[in-house]
């Protein structure tokens, strides 16, 4: 009996021949030429040192603004997506950023509801259980009524992935998720976001795929299956652990002697 061969999972992300501007200055290039493939279940990082455009190539990504040149593919749909009609499509990816991006006259809890309320127009008490739940699973209950200025930056972070999680997407793209961050807290990252790729009890939605940036390729050694780099405008696909070793580059030997930045400890709470 002949064997049904098996049929490739269609990718996540497709982006051929892109050319990516920054945020702040859509006429400055900062990555050009990028042609890569992300498929459900990969863990990707993508190192650079700190200017290269980490995070704003991470932003076209998330589809807060559009490449300059080429095309890019969201589960099949044109990137990026503003209209009503493609918004589920986009609402299958979520987006942490570094440093939270926090309302900052909103609470913990607020923050982390506003998912749930603005795309599902739920109440605040509808969205409570379920974000109690979350601020449960994050260690931030002890802070659910507290304002980000009040917060390190430390559980910041933590807070942003909430937010970005509440949604359960496929797809979570995290820009520099341990920079800063004393060794307790980028232990707890890393230990969740494995379980993330894996598929942990909670948010329930099975393995997630992960794109993370970073300027330290050593605390990503035997997590990260798949591994890219950014640098003179141009990404590069490195391949896995054993490549990254391996790769003959004084830039690649200096992510893995990086110092990660020391943590911000001028709040009171860390």
């Amino acid at each position: 009996m002949n064997s049904v061969p098996s049929i490739a999972p269609h990718p996540v992300m497709v982006m051929e021949d892109i050319v990516t501007g920054s945020m702040r200055d859509p006429d400055l290039t900062v990555a050009e030429g990028v042609n890569w493939s992300v498929a459900p279940g990969d863990y990707w990082v993508v190192a650079g040192l700190q200017g290269t455009g980490k995070s704003d190539f991470l932003l076209m990504a998330g589809g807060l603004m559009g490449p300059q040149k080429g095309r890019y593919t969201l589960f099949g749909e044109p990137m990026p997506i503003f209209d009503d009609a493609r918004l589920q499509t986009r609402l299958r990816l979520g987006l942490a950023f570094d440093g939270g991006q926090l309302l900052a006259h909103l609470t913990v809890r607020e923050n982390v509801a506003l998912p749930l309320r603005y795309h599902h127009n739920l109440s605040a008490a509808q969205a409570h259980d379920v974000v109690a739940e979350a601020l449960e699973e994050m260690e931030l209950s002890p802070w659910a009524d507290t304002t980000p200025g009040s917060l390190s930056r430390n559980w910041r972070k933590r807070v942003g992935l909430a937010r970005a999680l509440m949604l359960k997407p496929q797809l979570l793209l995290i820009d520099d998720p341990i920079a800063g961050l004393d060794l307790r807290h980028v232990q707890w990252w890393l230990g969740f976001l494995d379980e993330l790729a894996r598929g942990r009890k909670w948010p329930g939605n099975g393995p997630l795929t992960l794109v993370v940036t970073t300027s330290d390729l050593r605390p990503w050694k035997g997590r990260a299956r798949q591994f890219a780099m950014l640098h003179d405008k141009t990404f590069r696909v490195l391949g896995g652990w054993p490549e990254v070793e391996a790769a003959n580059s004084e830039l690649i030997q200096q992510l893995l002697m990086n110092e990660m930045a020391q943590p911000d400890e001028s709040s009171a709470k860390h």
